[in-house]
């Protein structure tokens, strides 16, 4: 099959063990590696496990340091990957070239993802598919606190751009939510949105 130039697919050699049972096919879904508390350590296990991942560059920055050589320019990216479906995660990551940062901060979320339990926890609903939270969820990151409601079948995601499409990412469909504070601040408001729906399966 052909890629383009710079598409290439590098082959996986694992660094860990957990890594070759995935490849070796000893371990063969995410959700054995979360149920027996396995640590990852290398994103390519993500990779091959959830190959549908997208992944979305939340927020570039540019931080100006003055040295002895001069100024100094680096980049901090934010990058949020998720499959749609109940698998999300975030991660930063700093570079002296906006690219390198974003393939740290994209490295960085895969290491990062956690599972999101997905329900139906609307009284107005009740249909039992997984569009929308199994119940209320309340996160906080920095001065930003988010909370995500339940919400009925066809209702959408009410929600400023930015946290809509995060939470599409993670794989709701329909839900209400409020927000707290500072929401221009999006490793702030991203951290929050993570803290809610961990706390999915923490508080469930």
């Amino acid at each position: 099959m052909f890629q383009p130039p710079g598409q290439q697919q590098t082959e996986w050699k694992p660094r860990t063990t957990l890594g070759s049972m995935v490849l070796a096919g000893k371990i063969n879904s995410m959700d054995q590696i979360y149920e027996n508390g396995m640590r990852i350590q290398e994103a390519e296990i993500v990779k091959h496990l959830l190959p549908d991942m997208k992944n979305q560059v939340v927020h570039v920055g540019i931080v100006q340091k003055q040295t002895d050589a001069g100024e100094m320019t680096r980049f901090n990216a934010l990058v949020a990957v998720g499959n749609e479906a109940g698998w999300f995660g975030i991660g930063k990551g700093k570079a002296s070239q906006m690219r390198v940062s974003i393939d740290k901060a994209t490295n960085a979320a895969f290491l990062n993802v956690i599972p999101v339990k997905l329900g139906c926890g609307s009284w107005e609903c009740k249909c039992n598919q997984l569009h929308s939270v199994p119940f209320k969820v309340r996160g906080k990151g920095g001065s930003v606190t988010i909370e995500i409601i339940p919400g009925p079948r066809g209702l959408g995601i009410v929600a400023g751009e930015n946290i809509k499409s995060l939470l599409k990412l993670a794989g709701l469909k329909d839900a209400w939510t409020k927000s707290f504070g500072s929401t221009n601040t999006m490793s702030s408001t991203t951290k929050a949105i993570f803290n809610a729906l961990r706390s999915t399966y923490s508080v469930g």
